[in-house]
Order: C-alpha cells, then sequence, then structure tokens
C-alpha cells in the first residue's frame, strides 16, 4: 500500500536528495510543501505518515522574518508530542530541538564541507552507525546549533558541535549533517550558497572536488541509515 512522506523544503535544491529513492523503494510517495509558498496549515500534522523538515539557509529562530517558521514549528509540536514519525535534517533538526524546548543560537564557527562524526555510544547502536565506519564522511553545511532537548538521545558530535544528532523516542530523529546530499544535484548548492561559500573562505572548487571524492560513498550510507530508521519505526 502506497504511503505518503511529507518534505517541508526552504529552498529548491536541499532536497530530499539520495533519500527520495530509499523512500520510494519502501512504497513511499513523497510529496513536497515549499515553505512561504505553500500552505502550511493544509498539512495534516498528526496523521500524515511521515514528515521530513529539510534544510535552508535561515535560522530556526527567525520566525519575525519567516512566518511560515511559527507553523513548522506548531506541526512539530504536535507530531513529537504524539510521538509520529519525524525526520529534521539541519535547520529541521534545529527547528526540532526548539520544539522540545531545546534552545539554538550561533556556533562557534562555520562547518562547511565533508568531515567526519563522532559517533555516541548510542548512535553505534543506532540507525547511524555506518557512519562510525572508517573513512565514513557526511556534508556538514550549517553555522547554527541545538542544545540537547531534555530526554533526547545525543548520538554523534563534531568538534564544533557537540550535537550532531539526536533521537526523540522511537520515530524521531534530528540530525544536524546533509545524508542526504550526493553528488547529483551538488551544483546548485554551490550556485546557492556562493555568498556563504566565500564568507567561510572557501571555494566552490575545492567542495565540489570533496563532493566528488565523498558523495558516492555518502549516497550508499544514507541508503543504510534510512533504510535502518524506517525499519525501527515499524516502515
Amino acid at each position: 500500500m502506497m504511503k505518503t512522506a511529507v518534505a517541508i523544503r526552504h529552498v529548491h535544491f536541499e532536497d530530499l536528495g539520495s533519500f527520495e529513492g530509499v523512500l520510494a523503494a519502501r512504497g513511499y510517495k513523497v510529496h513536497y510543501y515549499d515553505a512561504g509558498v505553500d500552505d502550511l496549515w493544509t498539512l495534516e500534522p498528526v496523521k500524515t505518515p511521515l514528515l521530513v523538515v529539510l534544510g535552508g539557509p535561515i535560522g530556526a529562530c527567525q520566525e519575525d522574518a519567516y512566518p511560515f517558521l511559527a507553523d513548522e514549528l506548531r506541526i512539530l509540536e504536535a507530531r513529537l508530542a504524539h510521538g509520529a514519525p519525524t525526520l529534521g535534517l539541519c535547520l529541521g533538526a534545529q527547528l526540532m530541538a526548539r520544539a522540545l524546548g531545546a534552545a539554538v543560537r550561533r556556533g562557534p564557527r562555520p562547518e562547511i564541507g565533508f568531515a567526519p562524526v563522532r559517533l555516541t555510544p548510542e548512535g553505534r547502536e543506532s540507525c547511524l552507525a555506518p557512519y562510525g565506519e572508517e573513512g565514513a564522511s557526511v556534508l556538514h553545511w550549517h553555522a547554527d546549533a541545538f542544545d540537547l532537548p531534555d530526554g533526547a538521545v545525543r548520538l554523534a558530535a563534531t568538534d564544533a558541535c557537540p550535537n550532531q544528532a539526536f533521537s526523540w523516542g522511537r520515530n524521531a530523529l534530528a540530525l544536524q549533517f546533509h545524508p542526504e546530499a550526493r553528488l547529483k544535484g551538488f551544483e546548485p548548492w554551490l550556485v546557492g550558497h556562493a555568498c556563504e561559500i566565500a564568507a567561510a573562505g572557501l571555494s566552490a572548487q575545492d567542495l565540489r572536488a570533496q563532493a566528488e571524492r565523498h558523495a558516492p560513498a555518502l549516497e550508499a550510507r544514507a541508503a543504510r541509515c534510512l533504510g535502518a530508521w524506517l525499519d525501527g519505526i515499524g516502515s
């Protein structure tokens, strides 16, 4: 039976990436809500089988400038309270942290590029286990960071960002990094984030070379990670 996976998207090129094929193989039909364009009030906050809140270049605390963030927070508060399957990536993870009462603030420095994460003991036993393998890297692309919500389980960290991932109960997973990134479609990241890349003193050429080197293995690990998470929520 076909199930619906809803993804809230903030910029068009930060989509589900390699996760989309995994969801299709598991019998999900993906429907995107584009924040600021589509009416989020039409999204059923609890009964939607699966919700993914994607990344974007705005801050999780900027609802005065971007009022749709208040709608996203209300949706997340309802879903998390009911234990509905929810996945947050980067901005989506920060919004999940806020919905659970944790603070989101500027991190000590931006993290942009491909680099490892350190898994906690709980992380090594979770769906994130593929990212603990030798040579594993993920795409980092954020300047903000979140505190760990009360009751959440920390799964991964880096030096600059001690809370890279957490789980909340059985059905909610928040990832500061971008496991969904793939080589096909990475060029729009370099165009869309050109100002951010320059401000961080990085180059599109170096990031493109990193993607060519790391993305194929990242895509394979992403499929294993998401598949294991879906298995864990009974999907």
